[in-house]
């Protein structure tokens, strides 16, 4: 009878402990940077603004996200990376749809709001809201949203990277509200040189 043998992570810090950071090797040896450098890099990538929302037997569920992508045009597919133990995470695997809203250039207040900001004073996110029912989920007034069925659901580490096949659109054709450094921003386009 043999044991299996349980993954470890094995630290490598430097010795000097000057750059107080340590990077992990997996079971495989691979090396990985320490998460507060990953973090703090991740910091200065700009992302467009989301609210996943999603719609099933319990209402709707919906969130802030930042990590939205296209995927494909042949199928049009996207996908949205979801915290997997969180009531969006949980919500969009039993439901399997979703809707992603890219919200407009002003909407911070209600980025804030699907984030849980306001939460202990209105646990209703989608109260007193301006949105239309759709089969994923709540579309919201001003957005872009890609309504969605899941086609796939790929766990790693602590987040579901959930693929969907967008069944419609709606196409508010507006600048994206952004997020970067820890702050709402928006986009421009760099003056031609």
């Amino acid at each position: 009878m043999t044991k299996e043998k349980t993954p470890i992570a094995i630290e490598l810090c430097p010795k000097d402990g000057m750059s107080g950071a340590c990077n992990f090797a997996t079971k495989t040896g691979q090396i990985m940077v320490d998460r507060s450098l990953f973090i703090e890099a991740m910091r200065h990538v700009a992302q467009s603004v989301t609210v996943v929302t999603t719609l099933g037997e319990d209402g709707p569920t919906g969130a802030t996200v930042s990590a939205f992508s296209s995927l494909s045009a042949d199928p049009p597919s996207v996908l949205v990376c979801l915290r997997s133990d969180s009531r969006i995470g949980l919500a969009v695997g039993r439901n399997r749809v979703f809707c992603v809203n890219v919200l407009p250039e002003g909407a911070s207040a209600l980025a804030r709001r699907f984030a849980g900001r306001f939460d202990a004073e209105e646990p209703d996110r989608f109260g007193a809201i301006d949105c239309r029912d759709s089969a994923s989920g709540p579309v919201l007034s001003g957005a872009t949203a890609f309504e969605c069925t899941v086609d796939q659901i790929i766990t790693h580490g602590s987040h579901d990277i959930c693929i969907g096949n967008v069944t419609a659109i709606t196409n508010a054709a507006t600048p994206p509200l952004a997020y970067m450094d820890g702050i709402f921003q928006i986009v421009r386009p760099e003056e031609a040189s």
